[in-house]
């Protein structure tokens, strides 16, 4: 895996799919195959959706109206930090509202169907080059129990979430009984590796993955059933 660069400033209404092309057309050092993975940063997609709102740059507290109005329940807060449930089921802080890597005074939101974001990317590659790839919106999120971020999936297509080995053997040949794989969230935690938080490099190349992982997916197969989690 490794980053794409030159890919520059996303801006709202951009094309973010012809852009992604350009700098993966044949010829060039990042040249796409077929069964490559494309993981681009949510923040990108955000911007190319005119997912971005204006705040108060003198009040850092101003986004807190936005966190709200994303969430579709308040999970937790402790002081400043508000654990929100989204419209897509994610649990996460702040209702994925980020300040990071915007300009002053603007705050990014998540993107409204970031499996529909995904889909986007991989037809216009398909559409531009004749190449099938999965393609993974990537944001970063922290982790109940463990500390420090790490990168995962908020939008697939393509490309497997989850990988079920219930029922398959083990190298000891026990049969599996609970094992299932978030592929989609470690492709993109290696992913944000090579591109990195301050790099501005926003997409990346994984190449080489298990065929059997490419296939039709959403993010349904990521976020948990509520009536199975020990934990909302």
């Amino acid at each position: 895996m490794w980053g794409v660069e030159g890919i520059g400033e996303i801006r709202p209404g951009d094309q973010l799919g012809e852009i992604i092309v350009s700098a993966c057309a044949p010829g060039t050092d990042d040249e796409l195959h077929d069964g490559d993975v494309l993981v681009v940063t949510q923040k990108v997609v955000s911007k190319a959706e005119n997912r971005m709102v204006q705040i108060d740059p003198t009040n850092p507290l101003s986004h807190k109206k936005l966190v709200e109005q994303e969430a579709v329940r308040i999970v937790r807060r402790r002081g400043d930090l508000i654990i929100t449930e989204t419209t897509h089921g994610f649990v996460c802080a702040n209702s994925g509202v980020d300040l990071s890597n915007v300009e002053a005074g603007w705050a990014a939101l998540l993107p409204i169907d970031s499996d529909r974001s995904a889909r986007r990317i991989g037809d216009i590659v398909k559409a531009r080059l004749g190449i099938d790839v999965g393609v993974i919106v990537s944001d970063t999120f922290g982790r109940p129990w463990r500390k420090g971020l790490t990168d995962v999936a908020i939008g697939v297509a393509g490309i497997a979430g989850v990988l079920d080995l219930r029922g398959t053997e083990d190298a000891l040949g026990r049969t599996m009984q609970v094992t299932e794989v978030a592929v989609a969230d470690e492709i993109a935690a290696g992913a944000e590796m090579v591109m990195g938080k301050s790099s501005g490099i926003p997409v990346a190349i994984v190449r080489g993955i298990d065929p059997r992982w490419l296939r039709s997916s959403s993010m349904s197969e990521l976020v948990r059933n509520p009536q199975e989690d020990l934990f909302r």
